[in-house]
């Protein structure tokens, strides 16, 4: 990744989407194998979006889970969309210039907490999930809403 104090070319869509597939492969399979959406990384999110969550700036929202969470799912649901994940390029790269984290670290925090949402998490939860050290998925709380292996 180009370093943003000496470089004019920053991370593209492709490198931030890459970044999300490596996070992705991190986590534990237990989990993973309860995630059947896909990841999308777009430039912001649309004004429409921003306009239904109350969000007045573009640059305030880096991710967002758009799905129903395991928790609220029913058999008797015959069909839905797929889930998704957006991560939001501009907002992350902001981050990312005005904090001078690892870049990686960024997208790996955003993609975690919009998977949380997925597990049934709202904000607050993992929040608190994300202050706690770290530990076993289990200890944390993370076991409690997850239905059977397939």
């Amino acid at each position: 990744m180009p370093d943003p104090h000496t470089s004019d070319q920053l991370p593209s869509i492709d490198d931030i989407a890459a970044m999300a597939e490596r996070a992705l492969a991190e986590i534990p399979e237990e989990l993973r194998i309860h995630l059947d959406g896909a990841i999308i990384v777009e430039d912001r999110a649309d004004d429409e979006t921003l306009r239904r969550l109350g969000i007045t700036s573009p640059w305030h929202l880096l991710g967002l889970y758009r799905g129903v969470s395991l928790p609220r799912r029913s058999v008797m649901q015959i069909a839905r969309y797929p889930d998704q994940i957006f991560l939001f390029r501009g907002p992350i790269l902001r981050q990312w210039l005005g904090s001078g984290d690892d870049l990686f670290c960024i997208v790996r925090n955003v993609l975690i907490h919009e998977i949380g949402h997925h597990f049934g998490f709202n904000d607050e939860e993992i929040r608190a999930l994300e202050t706690q050290p770290d530990t076993d998925p289990s200890e944390q709380g993370l076991g409690r809403s997850l239905p059977p292996s397939p």
